[in-house]
């Protein structure tokens, strides 16, 4: 049952390993409440345990590192619903519902050369 799998989101990588437990979720080493002081944040890393009404009966176990908090949570989310999918494929249409298996590939635009941003242009002068 311990299989790993990774979610991304933006920067962020995440490393999910879920095995039969008392409900305990660790992100790098922290209870998840902790590391993700935010409530929203909170509820995306619950979000895939609800959807497949496994609240309280995983461990789970999560590696994160790069992004930002809300891009980790992201990645978090993704990890723990591609490891319950592939530990019972019967979850997975109650997770796809609700969009939890789905990677957000939406990253920051590079900045152009001769641009002030990515887009933002210097400001038109007439005279």
């Amino acid at each position: 049952m311990s299989k790993v799998t990774v979610g991304r989101r933006k920067a962020a990588v995440a490393r999910a390993s879920v095995k039969s437990g008392s409900g305990q979720v660790l992100i790098n080493g922290k209870d998840y409440k902790e590391y993700l002081p935010i409530v929203y944040l909170q509820h995306k890393v619950e979000a895939p345990l609800k959807a497949a009404e496994v609240e309280g009966k995983l461990d789970i176990s999560i590696n994160v590192y790069g992004g930002g908090i809300k891009g980790q949570a992201e990645a978090i989310s993704l990890a723990i619903a591609r490891n319950i999918v592939a530990d019972d494929p019967e979850k997975r249409p109650a997770l796809k519902k609700e969009k939890l298996l789905r990677r957000d590939a939406r990253v920051v635009e590079r900045k152009k050369t001769g641009l002030r941003k990515a887009r933002k242009k210097e400001q038109y002068s007439k005279r």
